[in-house]
């Protein structure tokens, strides 16, 4: 395929799985600054946040086992205040990580899914 006929793809949401998706929405709203645009009668929930693509809860019958396969990567000017604030909000600490200079700290929101906070590149504090 010639690179001037190749389709672009942009990211418009990020979807998540939820038993409960109003919460959780309303969760992450306040977590990234957002706010819920769409309700749809409590089966899909969509969040939009003043930066990035919006993001998407969807009701289903029984939460998805094990570790989720895709999970948000966001990035703070003060992680280790952040990851303080959303654990006060409700998020469970899952591990501290640093690797080259690169720190992050894995953290669950309120139903288990999986999330990680970082610096910017080389902020390893």
């Amino acid at each position: 395929m010639n690179p001037a006929e190749a389709v672009t793809l942009s990211v418009a949401m990020i979807t998540v799985d939820s038993t409960d998706p109003l919460p959780l929405a309303a969760w992450w709203a306040t977590q990234v600054g957002g706010r819920i645009v769409e309700e749809n009668d409590g089966w899909f929930v969509v969040v939009a946040a003043p930066s990035g693509p919006a993001l998407g809860f969807q009701k289903v019958d029984q939460p998805t086992a094990g570790k989720n396969r895709m999970h948000l990567d966001l990035v703070s000017a003060d992680r280790e205040s952040t990851v303080g604030s959303l654990v006060a909000a409700g998020a469970v600490l899952v591990a501290e990580h640093e690797l080259d200079g690169f720190a992050w700290t894995t953290l669950a929101d309120p139903d288990g899914n999986h999330f990680c906070v970082s610096g910017r590149h080389g902020d390893a504090a």
